[in-house]
């Protein structure tokens, strides 16, 4: 069965460490996916997510214009992040997906880790389903390298970045 994100009770965050001492936190305003799952066989599914790089907001517009530069996303050069799953794997509610992440256009192996919520109807009868997956992973890894010593020791941008999905599928 295909399934639609609905984008209004969806989130694609991220969180990263800002000077060794506190976390920033972001998501990806526009982002789309071809979802095709059976809720009672999840281990089946397919995804294949695709993400506009320059959607990104941290909600301070001078740090998203530097995010969407060459120092890190590079939109023009890089407009998508994309993620196609190869593996599927459950344990009640648990759920592990595993797949390639392309960011920079730079692909690596990710698994998201997180829960599988539903089925369930809506009050207008469509069947829907919910995630919440989170991951990590390390930003250098997909060539998003720039950084800045400070003086007390440290960087201004910790590597690794942790992702939080919360979506909501509608079935079609």
């Amino acid at each position: 069965m295909a399934w639609q994100i609905d984008k209004s009770h969806s989130e694609v965050g991220f969180s990263v460490r800002h000077m060794m001492i506190s976390n920033v936190r972001g998501r990806f305003q526009d982002f789309e996916a071809d979802v095709k799952l059976d809720p009672k066989v999840l281990t089946a599914a397919s995804v294949s997510a695709k993400i506009a790089a320059a959607s990104i907001s941290t909600g301070e517009p001078k740090r998203d214009d530097h995010l969407r530069s060459a120092d890190f996303l590079d939109v023009a050069q890089y407009p998508n992040i994309e993620f196609r799953s190869e593996r599927v794997a459950q344990s009640g509610a648990e759920l592990e997906v595993s797949g390639q992440l392309t960011i920079h256009g730079t692909s690596r192996p990710v698994t998201l880790k997180g829960e599988f919520e539903g089925p369930s109807k809506d009050p207008w009868g469509n069947q829907r389903i919910g995630f919440t997956l989170q991951g990590e992973i390390d930003r250098e890894d997909f060539g998003l390298t720039w950084n800045q010593a400070l003086e007390t020791g440290g960087v201004l941008v910790a590597k690794k970045v942790k992702f939080n999905l919360e979506i909501q599928l509608i079935g079609s």
